[in-house]
């Protein structure tokens, strides 16, 4: 049975006629009367005796009346109670990463948030890059995207995905012939990065560095679209994962080479203070961060 039928029977009862309950439920008299009639039809049975004046319940009709009452008065409780959970979910996010590549998505991600949590204001924080655990710390910003947890006892995080650094470069670049690239590859190439500090630089930091080996040239190139052409160039080579390409139409010449037998990977965290695990704005944030990076990266 449908909902607009018990609003209909409790409308008449507590109405008294039919005149004023069609103008409370917006309809033309004639109508609520088809939609009674209809209903009766339905259930094979009278809800009402209808004379000239007066309007009573049967006793089938009393009994539909008392279940529609505890009907409504559910729904009603259930909406409030929703939009006291949409209520909570109110509040300003301030967002940055330790490295620009890890913008790439993003937006996408933010405009989905927008819409589906109109009253959630996601702020990225470009100035907090490189340096997101120690802007957490000082409430500069809320969540910070990193590859390290933190060791601090005042910070939780969240492991969100996996990734692997792949090397992108022209097809005719002398690497493309190794099956992958090792350390030794690097010394004589010249290596398009999105900025500086070396530190935060994956490639360097986790491959390089501990190897002691420093390219010949690095050039730090932010917007991805000018590294991009670069490397299309055979100008040199850059390092990143596959998933922060998606966005970008990827010439036909450029090819991905393994770096290391074994690649090079990442695990991703979210970072936020653990006083803010309370607020339901931060948790509906993670929630849907969680979903929809870990199926955006699925395939890749």
């Amino acid at each position: 049975m449908e909902i607009k039928y018990f609003r209909l029977i409790k409308t008449i009862v507590e109405e008294g006629s039919i005149a004023n309950s069609a103008e409370k439920l917006f309809l033309t008299q004639s109508a609520l009367s088809h939609q009674l009639r209809e209903l009766e039809e339905r259930l094979e049975f009278k809800v009402f005796f209808r004379t000239r004046n007066k309007w009573e319940l049967t006793d089938e009709g009393t009994e539909l009346y008392k279940l529609g009452n505890i009907i409504l008065e559910s729904i009603e409780k259930g909406f409030q109670n929703i939009e006291q959970l949409r209520t909570g979910s109110i509040g300003t996010i301030k967002l940055s990463t330790e490295c620009y590549s890890f913008y790439q998505g993003l937006s996408a991600f933010i405009q989905k948030m927008g819409l589906l949590y109109p009253k959630i204001n996601v702020d990225l924080i470009l100035e907090a890059t490189h340096q997101p655990i120690s802007k957490i710390l000082s409430n500069e910003i809320d969540i910070a995207i990193v590859t390290s947890k933190p060791e601090n006892e005042t910070l939780t995080s969240i492991e969100i995905y996996e990734d692997e650094i792949f090397a992108i470069m022209h097809k005719e670049n002398t690497l493309n012939k190794t099956d992958f690239l090792d350390t030794n590859n690097f010394s004589d190439t010249h290596l398009i990065i999105h900025s500086f500090p070396l530190e935060t630089v994956s490639v360097y930091n986790q491959f390089l560095k501990p190897n002691k080996i420093t390219p010949l040239k690095i050039s730090a190139i932010p917007l991805t679209e000018v590294a991009l052409e670069m490397v299309n160039a055979n100008m040199g080579i850059m390092c990143m994962p596959k998933w922060a390409l998606k966005s970008f139409k990827l010439s036909d010449d450029l090819v991905f080479k393994r770096i290391g037998r074994n690649g090079i990977k990442r695990i991703h965290h979210l970072v936020f203070r653990k006083s803010d695990k309370s607020k339901k704005y931060i948790n509906d944030f993670i929630s849907n961060f969680e979903d929809d990076f870990s199926k955006d990266l699925s395939g890749f």
